[in-house]
């Protein structure tokens, strides 16, 4: 995946590069002044951001409206006896996510490995991983997919965004179980079903995936994710982060950037950079106002109903450490939450996606219990017993980003990318959302925080 979208990261680079002329007239006045840079958002984008300009002796404000850092960054302890950690956010690093693995390694946080190897419940019955596939007709035929579409020249690749993945799976003769199966894991990975997924953002992401690399789902952190905000938070300064702060004004002058909280506290600074969702930026009163197409494409981009329901159990009666489930089932995947971490307890996670996220939201924890009993009944393992305890985070409910990730639908990555990019002489944007290969990962938010840094930077 190191090549996703390769056709539009040409023009990804020529926006950026006029936001980094206009903003490098002005560097020289941003060092003679005391006015900081002001980040909008803690979480890997505007930490990112921060810290590239903290190295760069250029001062920084980051303000943060959670009580906590991290943003969509979410490590928790699930159990503090046996210290054993979780992700309720961001979760997993990929061989190819070198940004990422580098902040790792010069913070000294070992990484390990944390593939999985995936058992099936379809349609009532239970199949263990070498024990299911596609059929080998439809093997074939993706094989010939893949291939072909490497041959595609960039104009023909972008014809493809008109397309929903569903769509294309179909005319190119998917159907049946295959056509089950495409949807059950596809839609793991972006959050919604695939007839609500680009076929041109689905097929950049297959094609070019390492064949080592379980969609990226390759690496964790040892001890959770938290400890990379934490970590660029103190070289950034904690004095230079404040939390509560809810910003609802940005106004750009001639003289500087002036930001103002829900408390009416303003904020003074040379630049700003923006690292928030779409939908915390639409929220704000920008003066003078957004162009008209990027308020538009604020408002029209969506992010993926994620729901994780952590189940901590007294014993790991699933065995394999790296044991994970894709299931028809109402729980739709289920993964070891706690692979490679000691103890004989161990948490299993249900990942659901879509509607079936707002369903096993909005039922109780006995009914929840009850669901994940159905799903899991076809592996014949008697497990109530075993529970010990249930926690839940549904991110479509979050009141800053009302998802996980971005989610580009068809039609709009073509259309709305560039667009949402667009920066002025004193602004400039980040987060996952705007990055052209990693879209939906850290590697991604990390990405275009340092890149909105530098265009204030060089």
């Amino acid at each position: 995946m190191a090549t996703r979208r390769h056709f539009l990261k040409q023009a990804a680079w020529l926006s950026a590069g006029s936001a980094m002329s206009l903003a490098a007239s002005s560097v020289p006045w941003i060092r003679q002044q005391r006015d900081p840079v002001i980040v909008l958002g803690a979480g890997l984008a505007g930490l990112s951001a921060a810290y590239t300009l903290t190295q760069r002796g250029i001062p920084v404000l980051v303000l943060e409206a959670q009580q906590r850092l991290g943003g969509r960054v979410f490590s928790h302890r699930m159990d503090k006896r046996s210290d054993l950690v979780i992700e309720f956010g961001a979760e997993w690093v990929g061989y190819s996510h070198t940004e990422l693995r580098a902040l790792a390694e010069r913070f000294a946080l070992p990484l390990q490995n944390n593939q999985f190897n995936t058992h099936l419940i379809y349609g009532g019955h239970y199949a263990k991983p070498d024990d299911w596939d596609f059929s080998g007709d439809w093997n074939a035929k993706w094989e010939a997919i893949l291939r072909d579409y490497k041959q595609l020249p960039d104009v023909e690749k972008e014809k493809l965004d008109q397309w929903s993945w569903w769509r294309y799976l179909v005319d190119h003769g998917c159907s049946g179980r295959d056509l089950d199966l495409r949807e059950l894991i596809d839609s793991t990975d972006f959050g919604e079903s695939i007839r609500h997924v680009s076929a041109f953002s689905a097929l950049e992401e297959y094609a070019s995936n390492p064949s080592e690399s379980q969609n990226q789902m390759d690496l964790k952190i040892v001890g959770g994710n938290q400890q990379l905000i934490d970590k660029l938070a103190n070289a950034i300064g904690r004095s230079s982060i404040q939390t509560g702060v809810v910003v609802t004004d940005v106004e750009s002058t001639v003289s500087g950037i002036r930001v103002r909280d829900a408390q009416g506290n303003v904020f003074s600074g040379s630049h700003l950079i923006c690292a928030l969702p779409a939908f915390a930026v639409s929220r704000i009163q920008w003066k003078p106002a957004l162009p008209i197409e990027q308020a538009n494409a604020l408002r029209q981009l969506q992010y993926a109903r994620i729901g994780k329901h952590a189940m901590l159990f007294s014993e790991r009666f699933w065995k394999d450490e790296d044991f994970d489930l894709i299931t028809d089932g109402p729980a739709h995947y289920i993964y070891h939450g706690t692979q490679g971490q000691r103890g004989q307890s161990g948490v299993l996670i249900g990942y659901s996606i879509g509607d079936k996220a707002m369903v096993m939201d909005s039922v109780s924890d006995d009914q929840r219990i009850a669901l994940m009993e159905a799903s899991l009944a076809p592996m014949k393992k008697k497990w109530r017993s075993l529970l010990q305890k249930q926690e839940r985070f549904y991110w479509g409910k979050h009141p800053h980003s009302q998802g996980a990730y971005a989610v580009y639908r068809p039609g709009q990555w073509t259309t709305q990318h560039l667009i949402l990019q667009q920066g002025q002489e004193r602004i400039q944007f980040a987060g996952e959302h705007l990055d052209p290969d990693w879209t939906g990962f850290m590697e991604g938010a990390i990405r275009s925080g340092r890149r909105a840094a530098e265009a204030i930077a060089s």
